[in-house]
């Protein structure tokens, strides 16, 4: 059985995978042991809840890949618990999730954004700073925009919380000597949406996946049981 926890960033991920694998909602903690216990052999974290709820726990991932599952992370929260569980056996996908391996990027509210509830698929109401990042990198690379501005459209994203980082308050916190509105119009016309590309990105690997378990090999580390989590469960 293969699962992918995700929400935001592909909102029609079922559409796209059909009944070879099982979508959910974000990962909250919790989850990932549920999705082992009922089988699960292939697991994709994409999306996770974090504020209103616990997020998905790293000792579970643990645990997953301690019975011998495949657990793959990108575009999201999937990608933050890659580059955190990568040296256990997680597989980490895409650009973000690079990013956040080799240190580029450290803020985990880098990937967070503003978003409606799941009956109106997950419908973005503001921009995340990756997404950002991506954008003025491919505006920048086509020199569609210059260096000066890019700078300062970056720090003024930065500087917003991710509740209130849209195009419209990035471009009017800016410091940029441009006509606002003919950029503001660049950007939005140019977005680049990391976050999804890299979602599609884990879903291929899922679907890729061989859902029989690897042969046993020897781990360079142990599975420390606890009262919570037991390889017995």
């Amino acid at each position: 059985m293969k699962v992918v926890f995700v929400g935001p960033s592909l909102s029609d991920a079922a559409v796209l995978v059909g009944d070879e694998v099982t979508i959910c909602p974000p990962a909250v903690q919790g989850d990932v042991l549920a999705a082992v216990q009922k089988g699960a052999r292939v697991i994709g974290i994409i999306d996770g809840g974090f504020e209103y709820t616990a997020p998905v726990w790293h000792k579970e991932i643990l645990y997953a890949l301690s019975r011998q599952v495949r657990v793959f992370g990108g575009a999201s929260m999937g990608a933050l618990r890659a580059a955190e569980c990568g040296i256990f056996g997680m597989v980490g996908v895409g650009r973000i999730y690079g990013e956040y391996a080799t240190g580029a990027t450290v803020d985990d509210a880098d990937v967070a954004l503003l978003h409606g509830p799941i009956e109106l698929a997950y419908k973005a109401l503001t921009v995340p700073l990756v997404n950002v990042r991506a954008t003025l990198d491919a505006l920048e690379n086509r020199q569609m925009l210059r260096h000066e501005h890019r700078v300062e459209l970056e720090i003024a994203a930065g500087n917003l919380f991710f509740k209130m980082r849209t195009w419209s308050a990035i471009v009017a916190s800016a410091d940029v000597s441009a006509d606002k509105q003919s950029l503001l119009s660049l950007l939005r016309s140019n977005e680049v949406d990391q976050k999804r590309a890299d979602a599609l990105a884990v879903l291929d690997a899922v679907l890729l996946a061989d859902d029989h378990p690897p042969s046993p090999s020897e781990r360079a580390w142990q599975f420390n049981e606890t009262f919570v989590l037991s390889q017995k469960q």
